[in-house]
């Protein structure tokens, strides 16, 4: 499972990254995410402390080589993308578009890298 694990450290990285920006300096960071929409200075706070504790929860996981949670990211940013995905549809806010493309980037590219990894075992001999 080791290209599983280095493409979860895109993940943990644009989460904690756009955490720490959303908590630190909401609105830039908004702004570099194309928002155009005014949510405020608590909630993106709030949304920034999730962000960062959840990076940090995924470099944890990277840290302890638990590929039995691997898969379970992937069902995680499939969630996110659906609920991202009803987000935009009811504000029309292109920072749900970037932030599809982020997640979805993340998202083939751990699952690209987890069905690579079990051909690999698969053909391993035991």
């Amino acid at each position: 499972m080791n290209l599983t694990r280095i493409s979860l450290f895109y993940l943990a990285s644009y989460l904690f990254l756009i955490g720490i920006g959303l908590l630190l300096v909401p609105r830039p960071t908004l702004r570099i995410l194309q928002s155009n929409g005014d949510y405020g200075d608590v909630f993106p706070r709030v949304a920034g402390m999730l962000m960062s504790g959840l990076g940090l929860s995924i470099f944890g996981i990277i840290r302890a080589r638990s590929a039995e949670l691997y898969p379970a990211t992937l069902f995680i940013r499939m969630y996110f993308i659906v609920c991202i995905v009803a987000f935009y549809v009811m504000t029309r806010d292109p920072l749900f578009l970037v932030l599809i493309a982020i997640v979805g980037l993340g998202l083939v590219l751990t699952l690209s890298f987890y069905l690579l990894d079990r051909k690999r075992q698969v053909g391993r001999p035991a």
